[in-house]
């Protein structure tokens, strides 16, 4: 198992929210012993295998009340590859300060990534760079805004949000599928979180992240599937295989 230093802030929002539980949170599986690194049953941990990679961009996950208790969230594999990544609990009556001080920073142009549909025409793009919505100037770095949860969850995110309001809206149009396997989506064309993290830095020009994360989801749901189907571990599958030749997975300690 490979120790990693300093929580980020997916898991720190994790630690906050379950001291503010008034019961424990317990995932199945739970009892099999977690690694508190990768949440990942210990015998299945991917600590050794977690990427580290220069990334410009900058990530936002707005969550769901229990999306950061969840073993099977990919915001945490996002927080794990994006150095800069925050993430943020909502809440329809309050909004966190940290959160608003993060939207104002001039280092970043916000982009709230959301289906076209439920927004208005004036304010939806659908690239990150050269956009007449955005105000992306030089020095801007993009900050993608993504609303974490389940379908539900995400519609009244971006709804009742008023602070969201005057952000561009980043719309994506993926030419393939998800793959995501680890929940039931209401919707076909609906991906994870982490597969609309690695679309966004693919329009910000960082393709070698965006492959590393979408690499790095096929290994955590290899082991999470093996362990939760109690099926072998395959260690040198394709998908590690795959992470190991981009060039950022972390030497095992």
């Amino acid at each position: 198992m490979n120790a990693v230093s300093t929580p980020h802030a997916v898991a720190r929002l994790r630690t906050t929210r379950l001291a503010a539980s008034a019961k424990p949170f317990l995932a199945r599986g739970s009892g099999a012993g977690r690694c508190e690194a990768c949440r990942l049953v210990a015998t299945h941990c991917i600590c050794a295998q977690r990427p580290t990679i220069n990334v410009n961009a900058g990530v936002c996950l707005i969550m769901g009340d229990i999306e950061a208790l969840k073993p099977s969230n990919t915001g945490w594999l996002v927080a794990d590859v994006v150095a800069d990544t925050f993430a943020f609990g909502w809440s329809r009556t309050a909004v966190d300060p940290g959160l608003l001080a993060v939207l104002n920073d001039p280092q970043w142009q916000p982009f709230v990534v959301f289906p076209s549909e439920y927004a208005e025409p004036s304010r939806v793009v659908s690239e990150v760079v050269e956009s007449p919505q955005a105000t992306q100037g030089p020095g801007k770095r993009p900050l993608f805004v993504l609303l974490d949860g389940t379908w539900a969850e995400a519609r009244k995110m971006f709804r009742k949000s008023p602070y969201l309001d005057a952000l561009p809206v980043l719309s994506l149009h993926p030419d393939h599928p998800s793959s995501y396997q680890l929940r039931r989506s209401s919707r076909d064309d609906h991906f994870c979180t982490s597969e609309v993290a690695a679309l966004c830095l693919a329009l910000a020009g960082e393709t070698r992240a965006a492959q590393v994360l979408a690499a790095y989801l096929d290994v955590f749901t290899e082991h999470y599937l093996s362990a939760k189907r109690c099926y072998p571990l395959v260690l040198e599958g394709e998908p590690q295989l795959r992470l190991r030749a981009l060039g950022a997975a972390m030497p095992a300690v």
